[in-house]
């Protein structure tokens, strides 16, 4: 239980997708301090006691559902709702899949891969990875948005305008998230919650966790927001800094090839450095790795480079 908390939305009340038509789960006050309770994306068909055979039978149907929708009284059209990340409370159980035709190299792991993790929800020490790694955890909420103004049912996989699949692992605890309102009563939902994530998400899942989120919203008036914004309380990437990196890049015209190049030399580095099936080092990667733009001005090739934090595996 939250003690300060003014409401609870159960597990039981969660959608899927986008729908200004769906009922408000709960109608609240801005200010109001929430308690989620939140599937992981797989809405609980992946489990401890899963196999790669139960990635292969994943309903595509009911991933990334999310709690809500939160109707806050006095949002319109033109605001904000402010969303101050309040705390998470994990389950200590996560997974990571190689999903057939999803991530961003998916053309060269077309198989099904998964990885089940086990982690202390308390002291939040760094998740253990086959013999050697320990990846450092870092609990956020990666679908988090405001129903779209368009009517009809609209897919929870992309990001949108107002929000939604977002997969920004700085949307911890302590950040302050801004969300455009498009529709009366802003509509939030969140969910998708993750124990630990590189920037780029590169197999398509992170460490998928299901687990509690305190969230408190607030109403901004006429903040005419385009996109999402928020803010920090501190450094963001401290907790993977203590030896370095292991760096590759990828250079071109393209940014998505680029992208694709970075990565994908980094599993090479890692499985043979290491030792390391290829898609485990993918999946890892995808944890803990971060993907970045380093040059965009030098035309016509640009830069993006792939960090891997050494302190996962030394």
């Amino acid at each position: 239980m939250c003690k300060n908390c003014n409401y609870t939305i159960h597990g039981a009340q969660h959608h899927f997708g986008w729908d200004n038509s769906f009922v408000p789960a709960e109608t609240v006050e801005p200010g109001s301090t929430i308690l989620f309770h939140c599937h992981d994306s797989s809405a609980g068909q992946l489990s401890p006691s899963s196999t790669v055979d139960d990635v292969k039978t994943l309903d595509f149907g009911k991933i990334n559902p999310v709690s809500g929708p939160i109707y806050i009284e006095g949002a319109e059209p033109g605001d904000a709702i402010k969303v101050s990340i309040d705390s998470f409370k994990p389950s200590g159980f996560g997974w990571t899949a190689n999903i057939p035709g999803f991530g961003l190299l998916a053309d060269q792991f077309t198989d099904p891969a998964l990885t089940i993790w086990n982690y202390d929800p308390v002291t939040l020490e760094p998740a253990l990875f086959g013999e050697h790694g320990r990846v450092p955890l870092k609990p956020f909420a990666g679908t988090i948005g405001n129903a779209l103004a368009e009517d009809g049912l609209h897919s929870i996989v992309p990001p949108r305008r107002v929000g939604g699949n977002l997969d920004i692992r700085d949307l911890a605890a302590g950040t302050t998230l801004y969300l455009p309102v498009e529709v009366a009563g802003a509509l939030f939902s969140v969910g998708d919650t993750h124990a630990a994530q590189g920037d780029g998400e590169v197999c398509g899942t992170a460490i998928e966790s299901p687990m509690d989120v305190v969230l408190t919203l607030d109403l901004v008036k006429d903040a005419n927001l385009a996109m999402p914004r928020f803010t920090t309380p501190g450094p963001v990437t401290n907790h993977l800094d203590s030896k370095g990196y292991e760096v590759t890049t990828g250079i071109g015209s393209d940014l998505m090839e680029g992208a694709k190049a970075a990565v994908s030399q980094m599993v090479d580095l890692l499985s043979a450095r290491y030792n390391m099936n290829p898609v485990d080092a993918y999946m890892l990667v995808s944890t803990c790795g971060d993907l970045r733009i380093s040059e965009i001005v030098d035309m016509p090739n640009w830069v993006v480079s792939f960090y891997f934090p050494r302190c996962v595996l030394e």
